[in-house]
């Protein structure tokens, strides 16, 4: 098993593409703590993948500076460190720049890059402290790399990631810690159905259209990524066991994006 006896904390995992990164993790051996805003749907997705011993709901408001503290604390306090952050909260919200509202900006930015840095921070002090090391993985998006309409603070705060990666990947080095970014392509999760009809209203086209040349027109076979292919992807920085792959992005979308 690949993760033996490592802790890790998966932010945003009671559903999608966090729940299955936390459900990876645990096959491979992790203790995993399902950290979500959602505490009733952390709890039962911490009791489907194992329950007390293997996994651990906590309540966490990611954009909250003492709720992502007191989830690292009690993490510790249960399972006796942290090796692994998974920084994967996140929303989405669509509209053009000139109707953008204000305040969903920088609600946005606050999940997105105010919680990754809140998270990251913690588990840092903790790794740097228990000296063994960690692995810290954000998830990003095709969006790290690339700009659609309609989603200027999500490309904003996907872009953000890169660097505050590259930044802990520099920082963590000498702590034997590494950083790294998955950017996946679009995913089937609620998330993304959710922005279907929002997104055909908001071009003037069909819902069938969105999907076809939206969302897959620049992919090799016309297919959605997948929550398994994000969750592999996702436990290859985990598992990797040197230097060699620190400050990096790995896209996984299908070749929506090449580089």
């Amino acid at each position: 098993m690949r993760l033996k006896d490592k802790v890790a904390i998966v932010t945003g995992s009671a559903s999608g593409i966090g729940k299955e990164i936390a459900k990876t993790f645990v096959r491979e051996g992790a203790k995993v703590v399902i950290a979500d805003l959602n505490l009733d749907a952390a709890k039962a997705a911490a009791a489907e993948l194992g329950g007390d011993g293997v996994a651990l709901a906590v309540a966490m408001d990611v954009t909250n500076e003492a709720a992502v503290d007191a989830g690292v604390a009690e993490t510790v306090k249960v399972f006796g460190g942290v090796d692994i952050l998974v920084s994967n909260a996140g929303i989405q919200i669509v509209a053009p720049v000139d109707q953008f509202d204000f305040a969903k900006w920088k609600l946005m930015l606050a999940i997105h890059l105010d919680g990754a840095f809140l998270t990251t921070r913690a588990c840092l002090r903790e790794m740097y402290k228990q000296g063994r090391g960690g692995s810290i993985i954000y998830t990003g998006s095709v969006h790290s790399k690339e700009a659609s309409k309609l989603k200027a603070p999500y490309v904003t705060a996907k872009h953000g990631l890169l660097g505050l990666c590259k930044v802990v990947a520099k920082e963590g080095a000498e702590h034997n810690v590494f950083a790294n970014v998955v950017c996946p392509g679009f995913v089937r999760t609620p998330l993304v159905d959710k922005q279907i009809p929002e997104q055909a209203k908001e071009l003037g086209i069909s819902e069938e259209e969105v999907i076809k040349k939206v969302m897959l027109g620049e992919t090799v076979d016309g297919e959605f990524t997948t929550v398994e292919d994000v969750a592999e992807a996702t436990l290859f920085f985990a598992s990797f066991g040197s230097k060699a792959l620190t400050g990096q992005s790995l896209v996984v979308s299908h070749g929506w994006f090449m580089e």
